[in-house]
C-alpha cells in the first residue's frame, strides 16, 4: 500500500465548542468541509491539518488516523492477504468517499481511503 497523505482524526464531543482551539490558537484556519460529525481544519500557509470527529456516521467504531490511497482496493486485499482485522468493510459512502477501516496490530483503528474526484 502507498500512502499519499495521513491526517490526525481527534475524538471531539463537540466540533464547534472545539474548533476555537484549533482555528485560533494552531491557524487551522480554513476549514475544508464540516459534515457535522466530522470536520477538517487546514493551516493555509503550511498545509497541515486535523480532522475533529463527533463519531462515524457509518462505521461501529470511530478510526484515530485518516490515510489516503490510490488504491483502495488494493489495499483492501492487501490487509485482508495480511490477517489484519477489517473494522469496517470496503465501502462507497454516500458522500463519495470509498474506503474501509483496519485494526493494526497496536489496536489503532485506521481509516484508508480515496476520494473518487
Amino acid at each position: 500500500m502507498r500512502a499519499t497523505k495521513i491526517m490526525a482524526n481527534l475524538h471531539v464531543a463537540d466540533i464547534e465548542a472545539a474548533k476555537g482551539f484549533y482555528t485560533d490558537f494552531l491557524g487551522l484556519t480554513t476549514e475544508e468541509f464540516n459534515m457535522g460529525w466530522v470536520a477538517r481544519y487546514t493551516s493555509p500557509e503550511t498545509g497541515v491539518n486535523v480532522q475533529l470527529v463527533t463519531g462515524d456516521l457509518t462505521a461501529a467504531e470511530d478510526s484515530r488516523i485518516s490515510v489516503a490511497t490510490d488504491d483502495v482496493e488494493g489495499a483492501y486485499e492487501e490487509a485482508q492477504g495480511l490477517g489484519f482485522e477489517i473494522v469496517h468493510p470496503l465501502t462507497t459512502e454516500p458522500w463519495g468517499i470509498r474506503r474501509f477501516f483496519v485494526r493494526a496490530p497496536d489496536g489503532t483503528v485506521l481509516n484508508i481511503s480515496n476520494h473518487r474526484d
